[in-house]
C-alpha cells in the first residue's frame, strides 16, 4: 500500500530572488509544497524570481505567510514533523525523520534561522555536511539536497520519471 506523503519546504525570511525561483521548481519537480515567511528580501513580482523557475512558477503550490507562527497554527503543525535545517545542527541530513507529513524549514541566506524557531523545536535541527574550507551550501542547493532525502525511501518515489 502506497502511504500519501507531504512534503513542506519552508524559507523564514529569504533574501535572495533567484534562490527562491530555483527552489520554487525543486519543488515542483518534488510534489512539494512551498511556505515563504515574511518579511521577504525581494517582491516576488520581480522577473528573476520567474526566470529562475522558468515558466513553472504558476504551477507551484506556494502560500505566503506573515509569520512562522501563523503557518504552524493554520496548518496544525506537530513538532514531529519539523525538521530545521541550521549549519551547526547537532544531527545530519541522512538521520531525518520519516513522517506522512514533514516541514522542512531553513533561515535566510546570511542570517540563517532565528533563535526562536530554533528553540522551539530542541532535537529537531540537522545539518548537511560540508568541508571546513566552505562556509555554507547555496540555499537552493541544501533544499535540494534535504528535500530529495527526505523522500529518498518513500514508496512511489522510485516510479517517478528518470
Amino acid at each position: 500500500m502506497i502511504r500519501k506523503i507531504e512534503r513542506h519546504v519552508v524559507l523564514v525570511a529569504p533574501e535572495i530572488h533567484w534562490n527562491t525561483g530555483n527552489i520554487g521548481r525543486t519543488c515542483l519537480a518534488a510534489g512539494s509544497s512551498l511556505h515563504l515567511i515574511k518579511p521577504l528580501g525581494f517582491s516576488l513580482d520581480e522577473r528573476q524570481v520567474k526566470r529562475a523557475g522558468l515558466d513553472y512558477w504558476r504551477h507551484v503550490d506556494l502560500t505566503i505567510w506573515d509569520n512562522f507562527d501563523a503557518l504552524r497554527q493554520s496548518l496544525q503543525v506537530q513538532p514531529a514533523e519539523v525538521a530545521l535545517f541550521a549549519k551547526l545542527g547537532p544531527r545530519s541530513f541522512r538521520d531525518l525523520p520519516d513522517p506522512r507529513r514533514l516541514f522542512l524549514v531553513f533561515g535566510a541566506e546570511t542570517r540563517g534561522l532565528p533563535r526562536s524557531i530554533l528553540d522551539a523545536y530542541p532535537g529537531a535541527a540537522f545539518h548537511i555536511p560540508i568541508r571546513r574550507a566552505t562556509r555554507s551550501l547555496n540555499l537552493s542547493t541544501a533544499v535540494g539536497i534535504a528535500l530529495y532525502e527526505s523522500l529518498r525511501h518513500q514508496d512511489g518515489f522510485h516510479g517517478w520519471v528518470s
